[in-house]
């Protein structure tokens, strides 16, 4: 099946929106091929500001039109401990949202970027959009990472080169309790990073306060070089940072 004969059968959609290279082009997509497409940003504290911008920027280039979701992901005891199926009830609470305010806005079918490079044998959130009835066209019609990345160069997208971006929720170890002073402690982080150049990398939190850094193989000497400004970048937000030599 292709994109066009899906949105032939499902012409009114609404989407999980998050900003990122996926949903972007399923979106961009979708609207090219005529079909009637709102797109759901859910706002929880596991977004950073960056993708939220992100998202508002391509809608406002594409002329879609936004709707941002607050949703207290937090206030989920499920979701807050931090279990090994942690991303199944929050993928369950946000989609649900989605689907509810959909359903007043008039759209029945909902949809979301999961494609056909996305391994799903290990990701619960998988099984809880699955469970709500969630569509995933990309997946269903074959698309791959690299496909959907040059068809949305082709489309002009800024989101064709845009790396891939995991939850700061991922940057808590299994089991550890999330916090949003945790959460906000590594977007501040990240932030001081990518303002100094560096590029998908992630900065995870460690026992007792402490935070480890993993980059890709070639910022590596880069960070070891740096690593004084690193360190007064980071001063006050965790107790050590340590660099996973590693790589990324």
């Amino acid at each position: 099946m292709e994109l066009r004969d899906f949105f032939k059968l499902h012409p009114r959609c609404a989407l999980g929106f998050s900003g990122g290279a996926d949903s972007a082009y399923l979106l961009a997509e979708g609207l090219r091929l005529g079909a009637d497409i709102k797109p759901y940003f859910v706002k929880t504290a596991f977004q950073p500001a960056f993708e939220l911008e992100d998202a508002k920027r391509l809608c406002g280039e594409l002329g879609a039109d936004l709707a941002v979701l607050e949703l207290d992901i937090l206030a989920l005891p499920e979701v807050r401990a931090n279990p090994p199926e942690r991303c199944y009830y929050c993928k369950r609470a946000i989609f649900s949202l989605i689907a509810g305010r959909a359903a007043r806005d008039g759209y029945g079918a909902v949809i979301d970027g999961t494609n056909a490079s996305d391994d799903i044998s290990d990701r619960p959130g998988w099984r809880a959009i699955t469970e709500l009835g969630v569509l995933s066209p990309l997946r269903d019609c074959g698309i791959s990472k690299p496909e959907l990345r040059e068809r949305s160069a082709a489309l002009g997208l800024f989101t064709a080169g845009k790396p891939a971006y995991a939850c700061l929720a991922t940057r808590v170890p299994t089991g550890t309790a999330i916090s949003e002073d945790g959460l906000e402690r590594v977007e501040r982080s990240e932030e001081a990073l990518a303002a100094m150049g560096y590029t998908d990398f992630r900065v995870r939190l460690t026992a007792e306060g402490g935070a480890r850094i993993e980059l890709p193989d070639g910022q590596l000497e880069r960070a070891v070089r740096e690593r004084r400004e690193v360190l007064a970048r980071l001063k006050g937000l965790f107790r050590n940072v340590t660099v996973n030599l590693e790589g990324r």
